[in-house]
Formats: C-alpha cells, structure tokens, sequence
C-alpha cells in the first residue's frame, strides 16, 4: 500500500484508511464484535495505517473495538478520533458540545477505550457554535503540548472555521464528505486546504454505498440504518441517480475494475493529500476497496468521467434537515 502524507504536516499514512464506524453504528445493526475485529486486523495485514473511530460511534463502543483490535499493531498505525457531542446519563448523544472542560474529558475517555497513550490525530466532529473555534483550538493545542495529541483536525467545517482554528493550532487534516456524488468542497473547501496545506480525509468516498452499484431503488434499509432518513436515498431519487453508478459502472468494465475502484481512484487522482476511508464490515470489500490504490486514471479516464458526471444531476439532500444544519460552519 502507498503511502501519503497530509497536508504539511509530516503525519504519513496509508493512501486509504478505514473507516470504523459501520461496524459499530449507522448502518443498520452493529456487526458480531470479532466480525469487526477481524476486518481491522486484515486491513493492518494488507497495509492500511490509518484508522478512523469516534466517541460517538455506538457510542462509545466503536473506540473499544478499534482498540482492542489495533492494540497489538499499536507502533505501526495512526488512530484517528473525535470529539464534539453531549451525551445524556444514559450514553445517549443529545447534543453539541465543544468547551475546553469537555474537550479534556472526551479525550481522556478516549484514550482509555482506546486504550493508548496519545491520540494520533484528534478532530472535532462538528462545529460547535456556542464555543470560539479559537477557543476549540487552544484547548487541543494545550492537549498537544501535553503529550495526549499529536494532531488537531476538523470535520464538516467551512473555510473560514478552518482558517481561524489553523492561526491558533495548525490544522493537520480535514474530514469531509467527498466523492463523485457529493463534490461541493471542490468550490471552497478543497482551494483553502491546498494554500494552507492541510490534508483532505474524504468520509463516505463510496457515497454510503451507493457507488459500489450494490444498491438499487429496491434496497430496503433497517430503521437504525441512517440511510433510512437521507433524502438521497429515497427510492424516487436511488432510481435518479443511478444514471452515476451505470457511468462507473461503464468505466470499470473498460479496466477491469468494480464501479467502487473507480470511485476511490478518482479521489485519489484529485490531489496527492487526500486520502478517503471507505469503510466495511467485510473482507472481501475491503480487499475490493484497497484495490483501488493500484488502479491507475489517465488524463483521457478523468477527462470522460468529467464530462459525463457534469450531465448527471444528482437528486435528494445528503443529510436530513436537522443534520445538515451542523454542517460547514
């Protein structure tokens, strides 16, 4: 597996991370807990470096599991987790929260779930606006220089959230929604990273499944599955959008490859920093996954897949109303 490194900042990692959270929450189910152990240890086999958790994933849960899995690779991997939510005695998320106090105790949480000594890269999962980014940036910075983080980063934030946390704390990475389905951070986002050279960690680079061609407008979700409550993933509007599938779908037949590898290699042919964590709860689409680093987009790939997406519109919001307001502040 290659290797990249995001942004300025010397943190080096494997050209595609995992992303943890499905195996624990937001899919439907959680998985069988050794299930989600063994897809961890796989990708260290294969060479993934790069793990993405959360409190909030489960909650809580997700980081114990991580852990537990990681725990003998510990020296050869980077861990990244998140703070950014209340949750109610019951262990229940019941809001934002991003003041220093909590701040400390996420992260001391986290560290004994994950049970590690330092948080390799460390973001906060929204933008809190009851609390001074500044103050958000100051408080890490202060966790840095105690030796519980190493870096700082920021998730689903506008750019001018990530210019004034970067003057106070550089900002290592930011965690987004990228990919051919959702390409909004091409805009703003994706020009403020590379001029302060901060790195790109695309979330749901595969469009929460859709762009492996694995779902149809016949799909039916379970109720804790968060794709349930998406607008984009209405029946009415699955059946509008995989006009995107059947153009990856075509690419792929011409390189032998699966609609989900095209996907992945395009994000990776938008710039050397970026680096998506597609997630998974099974070894064969991890394999399918990682795959993608060896499939290689010519100048004439990404030229036709350019001006075949600008024909396609794709129809539904990508979160819920209530979800979207926590998004690029």
């Amino acid at each position: 597996m290659d290797k990249r490194t995001l942004g300025t900042s010397g943190l080096e990692v494997s050209a595609i991370g995992l992303g943890c959270m499905g195996i624990s929450s937001g899919l439907g189910p959680a998985a069988d807990r050794q299930q989600g152990i063994a897809v961890i240890q796989a990708a260290v086999e294969r060479g993934v470096t790069f793990f993405d958790t959360a409190e909030v994933y489960g909650p809580f849960v997700n980081e114990e599991l991580v852990g537990e899995a990681l725990a003998p690779y510990r020296d050869q991997v980077v861990i990244a987790t998140k703070f950014g939510f209340r949750f109610d005695q019951e262990g229940r998320q019941v809001g934002l929260s991003s003041h220093p106090d909590h701040i400390r105790q996420a992260v001391d949480g986290s560290l004994q779930r994950l049970g590690i000594d330092t948080i390799d890269l460390l973001y906060q999962h929204r933008v809190d606006p009851e609390v001074a980014i500044e103050e958000v940036a100051g408080a890490v910075k202060d966790l840095i220089g105690a030796g519980k983080v190493k870096h700082f980063g920021l998730s689903e934030a506008g750019p001018q959230t990530i210019r004034r946390a970067h003057a106070v704390q550089p900002v290592t990475a930011l965690q987004s929604e990228y990919s051919l389905w959702w390409r909004e951070p091409e805009a703003e986002i994706v020009p403020t990273l590379e001029e302060l050279g901060i790195g790109f960690v695309p979330y749901s680079p595969l469009g929460k499944g859709f762009l492996t061609g694995k779902i149809s407008e016949a799909t039916s979700f379970d109720s804790s599955d968060i794709r349930s409550t998406i607008p984009r993933f209405t029946p009415e509007a699955r059946k509008a959008n995989q006009a995107l599938v059947d153009l990856l779908g075509q690419i792929a037949a011409g390189m032998n490859a699966t609609p989900a590898q095209v996907a992945l290699a395009w994000l990776l042919a938008q710039k050397p920093w970026i680096v998506p964590i597609p997630g998974t709860r099974r070894v064969e689409r991890l394999d399918e996954n990682l795959a993608a680093a060896a499939v290689e987009l010519t100048g004439d790939d990404l030229d036709e897949i350019e001006r075949a997406a600008a024909q396609i519109q794709v129809q539904g919001a990508r979160y819920p109303e209530h979800l979207q307001r926590l998004i690029n502040r």
